[in-house]
């Protein structure tokens, strides 16, 4: 079931409108970016399904990968985790040593859109992203459509992510982007939950269907397949 998080007082009349969007904020991967570690430690990686998830929920975390999303650089990282776990060795070398192996092609529906949306001239359009700044350079050479925003605010830059207010008043406060006529499109429903929090109306991301018929509900979109190309 998709999820649209919208700020309604119920007290108010009904008659009286929202504020129109004019900004939107997309997260990247997961959403216009296909990144998946599985890419790399998939079914052939490690020798059962159980010391693939005792490497991920022991070793490398999300939390620890989100501390070099938040700006520690990937040598440091790597180099905390050997000493501790010298036995794991070579796949946590491999976890950014074959890190572009886990970064796949764009996800055409949701880039159509996102052409549709910027095409229209209507929106100012930004990316907010929890990324490690060198890896993020990555991206931008070899996507094009990362160009096309009028703003990004990279985690690695600013040594702060999501789901923490401060990373997201950056880009509010940067770009002169009021909560309140802004919508933000994000796959992790922690993130959606701490722009709501902040009073930013968001799109829980499923599906470029799914994200299309939100849009559409929201009248900030006319019909289009997401099938399109990019």
């Amino acid at each position: 079931m998709s999820t649209l998080f919208l700020f309604v007082d119920d007290n108010l009349n009904s008659d009286i409108l929202m504020p129109e969007i004019n900004s939107i904020i997309f997260d990247l991967g997961g959403v216009l970016i296909d990144w998946n570690p599985l890419y790399v430690f998939d079914d052939n990686y490690f020798e059962s399904e159980e010391k693939r998830k005792q490497f991920f929920d022991t070793i490398c975390t999300s939390d620890w990968n989100e501390e070099q999303d938040a700006g520690r650089s990937i040598v440091e990282a790597t180099q905390i985790l050997i000493q501790q776990f010298p036995e794991w060795e070579l796949p946590i070398r491999d976890f950014y040593g074959r890190w572009t192996d886990m970064l796949k092609a764009p996800i055409p529906g949701t880039v159509d859109i996102f052409k549709r949306l910027k095409d229209s001239g209507k929106y100012q359009l930004y990316a907010l992203t929890n990324w490690q700044a060198g890896l993020f350079d990555i991206a931008l050479v070899r996507y094009n459509f990362l160009h096309w925003f009028d703003g990004r605010v990279v985690s690695g830059e600013e040594k702060t992510r999501k789901p923490f207010a401060e990373f997201y008043q950056r880009l509010l406060d940067r770009y002169s982007v009021k909560a309140g006529e802004a919508l933000f499109i994000d796959d992790n429903l922690r993130n959606v939950n701490a722009a709501e929090l902040l009073g930013i109306s968001s799109i829980h991301f499923q599906s470029p269907a799914q994200l299309l018929e939100e849009l559409k509900k929201l009248d900030l979109l006319g019909p289009l397949s997401p099938e399109g190309g990019t």
